[in-house]
C-alpha cells in the first residue's frame, strides 16, 4: 500500500497484477525503476488467466521463433527459482502425440519436429505402440505418431506468482495496489495520469498486462483488440494406481463438430492434488464475447468429452472426474498470432511509451516475458525479436 499520500509519481505504471504484470514489475525493479502495479481485483485471484495452480512448460512449437523463445526462457526460470525454496518447474518431459495430419491450436507434430531440428533441440520420435508402452496410454490408432522432449515440465504457477508478488513486496522500487481498477487514462504532455477509485497516479510509461480484461483498459486509450474469450475447463481424475505417472502431454485428433477434440494433461504434482491427474480439453464449445460472461462452472459437455477420452485412452485412473476448475483466457482472432506484444498503435498519442501484452497461452514464458516488456518500456526495443508478435494496424480497431 502507499506509504505517502503525495507519492504518486512513478517511472512506470503496470496495469494488471497477474503473472505477467508481477513479472514485469520484478524486472523493472532490477533496473531501479520506480514502479506501480495496479490490480483491479485482489492479487493472486482466480478471476483471469492466472487462475489455477499448474501450467505446462514445453519447447515444442510449430514455429522456430516460439521454440527459441521457450529455450530462451529457461535461464529466467532458473534465476527466479533462486528466490524461493518451492520447486517452480517439475521436469517430467513433454509428450506430443496423435494424428500427424492434424493441425490444432497448438500446431502440428511434423511442423514441431522441423522447428525443433532447426533450433537443435533434442527429442525422441515415437510410434503409437511405444507411446502406449512408455507413457500409460491405451487403444491408440496405429497411425498415431509422437515426440518426447525431455525438458518439458509442470509449472507450479501458484508458487511462481507468489514468488513474484513477494519480490514486489520486498523491493523498494515497487508499489502494489489491489482493488484498483483503472477508470481513466489521460495525458498531460508526455505524462500519463491514471485514475482508480483510490486516486490518480502519474507515470512516464505504461505497461498494460490485464490478461482477458485488456480491452477495458485500452478502450480508455480509444482502441481495442479483436479477440475471443475461452472459459477453459479442467478435470481431475483420481489415480487407481498410486504409482502411475504421466508427463505433460498433448494429443492431436480429428474434430468433434467445429470445436476440435484436442486434450492435454499433467502429471500428479505435490502442489496440486497429487493423488489426481489433471486432464483438460483444448477447446471450448461456447466461446464468450466478453470476460463479463465468465463463470466458475465448467461446460458439462466439455467435461463429458474429456471423461470419455480418459476412459478410452488412459490407464490407472477413475473414469469420472471428482474435481474441476476453470480459467479465463483471451485469444487473438488473427491466424498464427498467438501472442500480441507491441506498443500502442501510432494514432494513440505518446504510443511508444505504452507497451501492450495481450492474448494467448504464455505462462511458460512468465519470467522471460517480464524481461521483454521491461526492455520495451525502458529501452524502446527488446533483445528478443518480437516481430512475430507485433500488433500492427490490422490487429487494432480505433473506437
Amino acid at each position: 500500500m502507499m506509504t505517502k499520500e503525495t507519492d504518486r509519481h512513478f517511472n512506470v505504471i503496470v496495469i494488471g497484477g497477474g503473472a505477467m504484470g508481477l513479472s514485469t514489475a520484478y524486472h523493472l525493479s532490477k533496473r531501479s525503476s520506480k514502479t506501480l502495479v495496479l490490480e483491479q481485483f485482489q492479487f493472486k485471484n482466480q478471476l483471469g488467466s492466472s487462475a489455477g495452480v499448474s501450467r505446462q512448460y514445453r519447447i515444442p512449437y510449430p514455429e522456430e521463433y516460439m521454440v527459441q523463445m521457450a529455450v530462451d526462457a529457461q535461464p529466467y526460470w532458473d534465476e527466479l527459482q533462486s528466490h524461493t525454496s518451492k520447486k517452480l518447474l517439475d521436469k517430467v518431459g513433454t509428450l506430443w502425440f496423435g494424428d500427424p495430419a492434424v493441425h490444432s491450436t497448438e500446431g502440428n507434430i511434423g511442423e514441431a519436429e522441423k522447428a525443433l531440428n532447426a533450433a537443435n533441440v533434442p527429442y525422441t520420435t515415437l510410434t503409437s505402440k511405444e507411446i502406449e508402452a512408455k507413457y500409460h496410454f491405451k487403444n491408440l490408432p496405429d497411425t498415431y505418431t509422437g515426440l518426447f522432449q525431455p525438458d518439458g515440465a509442470s509449472i507450479d504457477f501458484k508458487a511462481t506468482i507468489e514468488t513474484l508478488y513477494e519480490a514486489g513486496q520486498r523491493s523498494p522500487y515497487v508499489t502494489l495496489e489491489d482493488e484498483s481498477p483503472v477508470t481513466a487514462i489521460k495525458q498531460n504532455g508526455k505524462l500519463f495520469e491514471v485514475t482508480t477509485p483510490k486516486g490518480t497516479y502519474i507515470s512516464e510509461k505504461l505497461v498494460i498486462t490485464p490478461g482477458p480484461y485488456v480491452d477495458s483498459v485500452i478502450n480508455l486509450l480509444k482502441f481495442k483488440i479483436e479477440a475471443t474469450y475461452w472459459n477453459m475447463s479442467s478435470a481431475y481424475f483420481k489415480k487407481t494406481d498410486p504409482s502411475i505417472q504421466y508427463p505433460t502431454w498433448f494429443v492431436f485428433q480429428n474434430a468433434i463438430g467445429q470445436n476440435g477434440n484436442q486434450f492435454y494433461g499433467f502429471p500428479g504434482v505435490v502442489w496440486d492434488h497429487p493423488e489426481y491427474i489433471r486432464v483438460a480439453p483444448d477447446f471450448v464449445i461456447n466461446p464468450l464475447s466478453s470476460p463479463d460472461e465468465r463463470t466458475s462452472v465448467p461446460n458439462p459437455q466439455e467435461l463429458a468429452y474429456t471423461a470419455e477420452w480418459v476412459k478410452n485412452h488412459m490407464t490407472g485412473l477413475e473414469p469420472v472426474p471428482e474435481l474441476t476448475s476453470t480459467c479465463l483466457i483471451e485469444l487473438s482472432k488473427i491466424a498464427n498470432k498467438e501472442l500480441l506484444i507491441d506498443f500502442a498503435p501510432p494514432y494513440v498519442p505518446n504510443n511508444k511509451n505504452i507497451v501492450v501484452y495481450a492474448t494467448g497461452w504464455a505462462a511458460k514464458f512468465t519470467p522471460f516475458l517480464g524481461q521483454i516488456l521491461t526492455e520495451l518500456a525502458l529501452d524502446g526495443h527488446s533483445t528478443f525479436d518480437i516481430t512475430p508478435f507485433k500488433l500492427g494496424y490490422n490487429y487494432f480497431k480505433a473506437i
